[in-house]
């Protein structure tokens, strides 16, 4: 059995290269499909200032894409909204949840 010696940067750097890697969120369902295109939405006016639009996204219903369309949601206390998105891994396809920051 040969043994392979890397060096401190190059172990310094997988190291850094894993720690970056998105995790899926604990529970996650796995899609084999891609989802489909997002819509084109028409945003409307917002109800009043202190209002984001949070754009519509694809769910999964357990057998298909089901369209969830967008909606004005309320700032919270100065936060910004970040987008929900889906992500591919090994096991598929997987929805990262919206969320405030």
């Amino acid at each position: 059995m040969r043994s392979v010696k890397l060096g401190w940067p190059v172990l310094s750097m997988m190291i850094g290269a894993m720690a970056c890697a998105p995790l899926p969120p604990v529970g996650v369902v796995y899609i084999e499909r891609r989802p489909p295109p997002n819509r084109v939405e028409i945003v409307t006016v917002a109800p009043a200032r202190d209002y984001v639009w949070i754009r519509g996204h694809w769910r999964w219903t357990g057998g298909d894409y089901d369209w969830a369309p967008g909606r004005w949601e309320r700032i919270q206390d100065g936060r910004r909204w970040e987008e929900g998105r889906w992500r591919h891994g090994k096991g598929g396809w997987y929805w990262v949840e919206g969320h405030w920051r």
